[in-house]
């Protein structure tokens, strides 16, 4: 891990790069199997799931039995926590429900929106040695307390054919309708196009691989919309020497873990404290299990010394960090400084795990420097909001003189006719009154 003694300005965006992921290069397979998928169907999935997964699944969609078995097969202890975590995902995400309200904007005229749900929503759920039974959580609940009719999950399955019972009991917990044992670009072409079994969605949702992402991004194109674009997950911590070194090395650990791609950087005006993080971050790692994953996480990982807060500000308004923690004496008023970030953890007793799992805001964020333009995933992305508009004829008589200036100056001569016709309608029945 490398540590950065006050680095000029112009070599900060060096500084600020991640590992390179260009899905581009990948398109080419991943359009062959998208549009196998969508000529074959099930069949295709099935074929995929066999050279992909190493196991033929006849039956893709998940039976009731396997559901109740998952719950059997879970701890109490796991399946309490995932229900405390749903509970507390729930009430923040229920907070951002919309409320309209209609506006005059002129006399006669009133304009208001209507949130409407996204009918069909599609959720993928990585499997494998890890599998993120908590973003089933993260995705499910939103969609579910937004309204979506048809909420659909596909994972991969495992060499025998079958879900990970946490992600089972998660997606029914969370209210997810339909479970799919199916992984991969195959998967993301079923809930693009639909086939026999799988329905076809209006948006798609959720992590994965490199070919994954390359797959949501073309589909994005041109068929369905997606959550977000993605790269490796990141942390950014702003520190100062109140921090506490075992606590910095922990999240930049457990940001570590994530995979060899992830990144985490600290920020801090400290040396001292560069020194006893650095010291803590090795002292950590050797009672790591995932070690060698994590290792490799370090090497792009990095601990920047800058002169002052307002330099760190800057500096993190440019990264733009998918998860931002700030352990300083002035926590609060340094998080009112921030611009660009998915999600920001305040304070020593604020880990990212918290936000990962249970504290209620959610995990699915922007990475890559997407957070300068990006949410994170909320109530609004399983939302449309439909603009409505009521004019009287006084309003129209104010209004539509503007509206016929304006298009006439556009040399668009139908779209004044449609206001003069109306006016000139108005002024008839005026003098016949």
């Amino acid at each position: 891990m490398n540590v950065i003694k006050y680095p000029s300005e112009a070599e900060w965006p060096l500084l600020q790069q991640r590992p390179a992921l260009d899905v581009t290069s990948l398109f080419d397979t991943v359009r062959t199997v998208l549009n196998d998928v969508h000529g074959a169907g099930d069949a295709a999935i099935r074929r995929y799931g066999k050279q992909f997964d190493k196991v033929w699944v006849e039956r893709l969609q998940a039976t009731p039995e396997e559901i109740r078995e998952a719950e059997r097969l879970l701890p109490e202890d796991l399946k309490q926590a995932i229900r405390t975590a749903q509970a507390h995902i729930e009430t923040f995400h229920a907070s951002q429900r919309f409320t309209a309200q209609k506006v005059e904007t002129a006399p006669g005229v009133t304009c208001w929106q209507k949130a409407v749900a996204i009918e069909k929503v599609g959720l993928y759920i990585p499997g494998g040695t890890a599998p993120l039974f908590s973003t089933v959580l993260m995705l499910a609940v939103p969609a579910r307390i937004a309204g979506c009719r048809e909420i659909v999950l596909c994972t991969p399955p495992d060499r025998e054919g079958k879900v990970h019972p946490a992600i089972l009991f998660a997606a029914q917990t969370a209210g997810v309708d339909k479970v799919f044992k199916v992984g991969g670009i195959q998967a993301i072409a079923a809930m693009t196009y639909g086939t026999e079994t799988i329905p076809k969605v209006y948006k798609i949702f959720g992590p994965g691989n490199q070919y994954v992402m390359a797959a949501k991004q073309w589909v994005s194109l041109s068929e369905v919309a997606i959550d977000m674009p993605a790269g490796p997950s990141e942390v950014e911590i702003i520190a100062d020497e109140t921090a506490y070194p075992a606590f910095i090395a922990s999240d930049f650990l457990s940001q570590a873990e994530h995979g060899a791609d992830s990144q985490s950087m600290l920020l801090t005006t400290s040396e001292r404290l560069a020194e006893e993080a650095m010291r803590e971050v090795e002292r950590q790692l050797e009672r790591l299990p995932r070690r060698s994953l994590a290792e490799q996480s370090l090497a792009n990982s990095r601990i920047i010394l800058l002169k002052d807060m307002d330099e760190i500000v800057a500096f993190t308004n440019r990264y733009a960090p998918e998860h931002l923690i700030i352990q300083t004496a002035d926590y609060a008023a340094l998080a009112g400084r921030i611009r660009n970030a998915g999600s920001v953890f305040l304070g020593p007793y604020t880990p990212e795990s918290a936000g990962d799992y249970a504290s209620g805001t959610n995990h699915t964020l922007p990475t890559k420097g997407y957070a300068k333009m990006y949410s994170g995933v909320n109530l609004d992305s399983f939302i449309r909001k439909i603009t409505f508009q009521e004019i009287t004829g006084d309003g129209l008589r104010g209004l539509g003189p503007a509206v016929e200036i304006m298009a006439e100056y556009e040399q668009l001569d139908a779209h004044k006719n449609a206001v003069s016709v109306r006016l000139a309608a108005l002024s008839r029945n005026q003098s016949n009154e």
